[in-house]
This record gives C-alpha cells, structure tokens and sequence, in this order.
C-alpha cells in the first residue's frame, strides 16, 4: 500500500483519502457507516469543512471513540474576521468531538493572508497552533495565482488545490513547486466535479506524484469500494490510459463549470452548478437523469437571469458564467427537440 508524505507536516497515509464534502447529502447513519468502512480499509485522512452543512458532525459521530491517534483530520474556515475565525474553530472542534485538528485550512482563499498584513487572521492560525488546537497552518484555493503565491509565501504547511488528469502544465508546475518547497499537496476535484467518469486513469494519473494526496469525495459505498481497492492494487499508467486522457483533454477543453457552487445561491432560484455544466453532463452521464420535467424546469430558469454577475465574481475559476447557462440552455433545448442526439 503506497504512503504519502504531506511535506513538513510528516503526515503520513495511504495514498488515497475521504473528501467528505458529499457525506452531507447522506443520513447520518449512512454518513456513519461509510466513514467507518473507509477508516477500516485503510483511509486515515478526512477532509471536511465548517461549510459542508453537517459533514464534520458526521465524523465527530463515526469517530468519537477511535483511538484519536489513529487518524487524520482536515477542515476549513471561510472567515474573514479573527472573531470569526475563533467562532468557526470552537465549533468545528465541538462537532467533529476532538480537542485538535491536523490540518486546518483557509476555505477557498481570495488572499494569501502573511503576518503583519492588519488583518490578524495569519496570527489565528499561529495562536491556535499554540494552544494545541490546530496541529499544521493550511490554505485551499481554486484560483492558480493564489495557490501560487501561497506556496511561494512559506507560510503554509499544504495547499489543497483542484487537480486531475484534465489539469494544465502550469498546474503540474504547481504540484512540483509544492514539492520543491516541501508544502504538503492536497488534491481536491480528482474527478473534475463530476466530469471525469472513469476512475482508473484518475488513479493512475495521481499516483503518477509521490507528493499528492487525493480526496476522493465520496457518496455511495460501491464508490468507496473502489477507491480502497485501488490502495491495494493501483492502476498504472499505460499507452491506452495516456490517449484516453489525450482524448479527454480535448473534449474537455477551454471553460466548463466543475459544479462548486460557490456561485450559489442565484438571486433568480437558477441552479447554476447543475445548469451551467448541463451539455457536459448530458453527454457523460445516464442522459435521462438531466431530462425529467424537474430538470427541464430548473433550465427554463436561465429565462429568468438577472444579468447580475454575482456568479461571475463569486466563481473561483473566473468564469463568465451567464453565458455558459445561455450556452447550455440553448444546446439543452436542441436536446430536448431531437435536433441534437446524444
């Protein structure tokens, strides 16, 4: 079973770890059993978030009385103020039932925060770490200049940031950059939101890095069957993967939403992680699950933009997302009118 060194931190787990971002569309007795599974084939490393609704209640439920040594926590906070910082943490801790957490990240950053930059929020981080709740100082980010900056800063002990076999060079350079400055590289968005249907190129492609860890996020437990295991049989790289992924790229080329939804939510009710991305996932998924009388409704609500952008500055990938909805609205309509076959 293959390990990985999260850099500096000296963390060290198996070579693939629990995204639990999805575990909140579960019941917690579900949440529950699926954790359990996980930890027991071999998943040490959660990662969470006080974002994802009740995925850290959830783990503080699975794991309250494991051996706390025996496994790796990671979350997030998205505050911006040092009030908030410390309200996000003590919560975190409470709900997740442990004193401390390993890693402890700022959520989908906009900023590299530095000590002495007057927002106090770098020295959170370096007083909760002194108090013993927070083990290793961490940043997450979608926007490659910023994951770039903090990886140069020093400041931070990893970087969690989107990565698959659909990544550029200059996001390949981010991970090797990472591993120069010995910052613990975690990849998030293995599958591209959901874009990304086979999952044995995803997983010969990561392990392709002997510095990153994935976090597969993970809903449905014939999903964890399969990440497990690869843990102990893990596909390699091979001259059908590498043209499939060639064929991927391409396909997959230039502007597409990954489904984050960070845009959300839509003055105008659209549900744009879905519709936004609707040509995609109508082409690479089960088409009948994108064509039911409520999808079609939740389409017909692109009729309805307000042309406000707030999603096009809340999106972290910079997206012009109005016209990807206009975009995919119009390709959808031609679905449904049989002018287009999928």
């Amino acid at each position: 079973m293959k390990k990985i060194t999260l850099g500096s931190t000296g963390i060290k787990v198996c070579q693939n770890a629990f995204g639990a971002l999805p575990i909140q569309r579960r019941n917690k007795e579900d949440a529950v059993k699926i954790l359990r599974k996980a930890y027991e084939g071999g998943m040490k490393f959660f990662d969470t978030a006080r974002a994802y609704s009740d995925s850290e209640e959830k783990i503080g439920l699975a794991f309250e009385n494991y051996p706390r040594d025996s496994y790796y926590i990671a979350t997030k906070t998205m505050a911006k103020t040092p009030e908030d910082f410390w309200k996000h943490l003590e919560n975190s801790l409470k709900l997740l039932k442990t004193d401390h957490v390993d890693i402890y990240q700022f959520h989908c950053a906009d900023r590299v925060y530095i000590p002495g930059d007057g927002t106090g929020m770098y020295e959170c981080m370096l007083e909760a770490k002194k108090q013993g709740k927070i083990r290793h100082i961490g940043i997450t980010a979608h926007k490659l200049q910023i994951a770039f900056d903090a990886v140069s800063s020093g400041l931070y002990e990893t970087i969690q940031f989107p990565f698959s076999y659909l990544s550029s060079d200059k996001e390949i350079e981010l991970v090797h950059k990472s591993k120069e400055m010995n910052m613990g590289f975690i990849a998030m968005k293995g599958l591209a939101g959901g874009l990304i249907n086979q999952s044995e190129p995803s997983m010969a492609f990561m392990s392709r890095f002997d510095n990153v860890l994935p976090i597969w996020g993970i809903q449905k437990e014939n999903e964890l069957d399969e990440w497990l295991a690869f843990m102990y049989e893990t596909p390699e790289m091979n001259d059908e993967m590498r043209a499939f992924i060639e064929k991927e790229k391409t396909e997959l080329a230039g502007d597409f939403c990954r489904g984050c939804g960070y845009c959300m939510p839509c003055p105008a009710g659209i549900m744009i992680n879905q519709c936004a991305r609707m040509s995609l996932m109508l082409r690479r998924a089960p088409s009948k699950n994108w064509l039911t009388e409520e999808m079609q409704a939740e389409m017909k609500k692109i009729e309805n933009c307000l042309h406000c952008n707030q999603c096009s500055k809340k999106c972290p990938y910079e997206l012009d997302t109005p016209k990807l909805l206009e975009k995919n609205y119009e390709d959808y309509k031609k679905v449904l009118a049989g002018e287009v076959q999928i």
